[in-house]
């Protein structure tokens, strides 16, 4: 199937993600297949949770079994919290917004997305 035409929509549905983030990478946000929807991505939060340690973080689209890095180990000091995205990026249909943390149990992500059919 293909994606909705945006200018012709019939429903938004605002979503929000959570996820903690392990070390094998893993989606936080799934657009399947077929779906006849398209995911407009409007913030990725990553905290570092971990009171000494800085910890890095890998952001990627995954799409016909490739990765396409948005951050690629960028390191998230302790305690802090880092804006991923400076602007909405969409994922169509079969794409996955993955993340994967350099240690576990070390960060924690927030996704605020839009289903748009």
């Amino acid at each position: 199937m293909a994606n909705p035409n945006i200018v012709n929509v019939t429903t938004i549905t605002g979503k929000t993600a959570v996820q903690a983030v392990g070390t094998n990478p893993t989606a936080i946000v799934t657009n399947s297949a077929g779906s006849n929807k398209v995911l407009k991505v409007n913030a990725l939060y990553i905290s570092n949770v971990d009171g000494t340690n800085a910890a890095n973080i890998n952001v990627d689209i995954h799409r016909s079994s490739v990765a396409y890095h948005i951050a690629k180990t960028v390191s998230i000091p302790a305690d802090t919290t880092l804006d991923i995205l400076s602007k909405s990026l969409y994922l169509e249909e079969g794409d996955e917004l993955r993340l994967t943390a350099g240690a576990a149990s070390d960060l924690e992500a927030i996704c605020s997305y839009e289903e748009i059919s």
